[in-house]
């Protein structure tokens, strides 16, 4: 069973840039056909897709993130990266790590000066 783990800064300040990694264990990132997302959830509000990163690289994106999110990984390190430019206050929220059904527990960013 694939287990994802997900973690980074905590707080971040307006404007700055946001870099999370998701660890992946018990499969490959470069198994076929998986897809692995970043899904956030602001507080009170429901989930929202980010974007992906299919088994082969390809990079996909919701459109009104595209602009200042970038999706990566590391096959040597079997680890899932987003970065996110330009944050503001409402980007405050739980980050997940998503793929073939399992999510990781999620990480807290809040934007804040």
């Amino acid at each position: 069973q694939v287990q994802l783990q997900e973690s980074g800064p905590g707080l971040v300040k307006p404007s700055q840039t946001l870099s999370l990694t998701c660890t992946v264990s018990g499969g490959s990132i470069t198994t076929s056909y998986y897809y692995w997302s970043w899904i956030r959830q602001p507080p009170g509000k429901g989930l929202e897709w980010m974007g992906a990163i299919a088994y082969d690289g390809s990079t996909y994106y919701s459109p009104s993130l595209k602009s200042h999110t970038s999706i990566s990984r590391d096959n040597a390190k079997n680890t899932v990266y987003l970065q996110m430019n330009s944050l503001k206050p409402e980007d405050t929220a739980v980050y997940y790590c998503n793929a073939v059904g399992s999510w990781g527990q999620g990480t807290q960013v809040t934007v804040s000066s």
